[in-house]
């Protein structure tokens, strides 16, 4: 049996605005009613109301630990006030979490802000720092006991639409899109160039500084006010270059990841985040081959690509404990997901094998839900009817449930 290092953590992650509904002071809630193409996320998958219901499913599969998001919207609708509801309504959260053994990672924020935070600048404006800060001090009241904190949820890829948003502006007409809704192509050409294009690939590198900055304020909070283990999450591309492109691939690797992965040097933990893999030649990111089995989003199936993030992450933070806190992949074919999934964690055995320190495995996600502009692609271990809100325990919640029981692969 392979097995995995002791106190290993075992669990899945979900966001806030994924699954809860109605996060009607949002920014996201505020886009989808006027940007076409998207789904609206409306009630999601109410689990603001069934959390106790999602985190027993998860302990009675055998799973260790659940992350999951307390959203900045709710805590502090408005500016400096705070809702002692809604502090309550997560630390309910954590301490079912403690009641059933679980451990709970929490996320700060995972991509959603207040409208009032989006509409005074959002992360560019020259007190977002401060703004954060406010709210991640008051956060930390409801934090006792807590062992993980991750400050934001992929920053990188935050920080990648605002270097897109910025040029959209600067182009009459210019339509912001949600990352994971396709746009409409008039060819396959230009639906290649606009691959080669993507906008999460490139992120302004100031950008990307002021976010490291204000992770490393938020961290000096949490560090001081808690006793958890501090970091962030970051996107991990697995990127490869072809022959004649490993230039490209430095440009667009700097931007899109390493500049956080830098960031992360100080932290207690770095969270990797994993799905795919993709190449870049000399002109840049090269389309995902269409395949048979590409999952719901485009992307190939690639498992190995978390050992080869885990890999690239602990290069560049030079050796920063690794918590894998996404992993999995958009398919409706659950066999399909407990083949990638135990290929990703060989993968990450390896890793492990080889040195790396890995605390632990938190797969995306936990529930099918609300997926960023649209609800097509299923990612959870858990399926839910939308009309009925029932969960469905899928086979690979149980099979991974198992893994964790035994705390090995067979």
């Amino acid at each position: 049996m392979t097995t995995f290092p002791e106190g290993f953590l075992w669990g899945a992650s979900t966001a806030p605005h994924q699954i809860e509904g109605n996060n009607v002071n949002s920014d996201w809630w505020a886009q989808e009613q006027v940007t076409p193409g998207m789904e609206l996320s409306g009630d999601a998958v109410d689990s603001y109301h069934r959390w106790r219901e999602d985190i027993t499913l998860l302990a009675e599969a055998g799973l260790n630990s659940y992350r999951f998001g307390i959203e900045w919207a709710r805590i502090e609708p408005l500016p400096g006030r705070f809702s002692k509801a809604e502090l309550a309504h997560y630390r309910r959260q954590i301490e079912f979490c403690f009641e059933l053994g679980i451990t709970p990672v929490i996320t700060l924020q995972h991509f959603t802000t207040p409208q009032w935070f989006a509409k005074d600048g959002s992360w560019s404006a020259p007190d977002a720092s401060d703004k954060f800060t406010r709210f991640v001090t008051e956060a930390t009241t409801i934090l006792d006991g807590v062992a993980w904190v991750a400050t934001m949820n992929e920053p990188n890829m935050q920080a990648a639409i605002m270097t897109a948003m910025a040029r959209m502006a600067a182009q009459a007409g210019g339509q912001w899109q949600s990352p994971t809704v396709e746009a409409e192509y008039a060819s396959d050409e230009e639906r290649e160039q606009a691959a080669r294009n993507n906008f999460l690939a490139y992120a302004d590198p100031e950008i990307g500084r002021k976010f490291v900055d204000i992770h490393h304020a938020a961290r000096e909070i949490v560090r001081a006010r808690t006793g958890a283990k501090v970091g962030w999450t970051i996107a991990a591309g697995a990127l490869t270059a072809q022959p004649g492109g490993e230039a490209k691939l430095e440009e667009i690797r700097y931007g899109k990841e390493d500049i956080f992965w830098e960031g992360s040097r100080g932290d207690d933990f770095a969270g990797v985040q994993a799905y795919s893999s993709q190449e870049v030649d000399a002109n840049g990111l090269v389309p995902h081959p269409k395949l048979p089995d590409n999952t719901l989003v485009g992307t190939t199936f690639r498992p190995d690509s978390l050992e080869m993030a885990v890999r690239h992450a602990t290069e560049v933070t030079q050796g920063v404990p690794i918590l894998v806190t996404e992993n999995g992949i958009a398919t409706g074919d659950d066999t399909e997901r407990v083949r990638y999934t135990d290929a990703a964690l060989r993968g990450l055995h390896n890793a492990i094998a080889d040195g790396i320190d890995v605390r632990g495995y938190l797969h995306w996600t936990l529930l099918d839900n609300f997926e960023w502009g649209h609800w097509e692609p299923t990612f959870g271990l858990i399926a839910v009817d939308r009309e009925t809100f029932v969960r469905t325990p899928k086979p690979s919640l149980g099979w991974l449930g198992e893994i964790a029981k035994r705390n090995g692969l067979a």
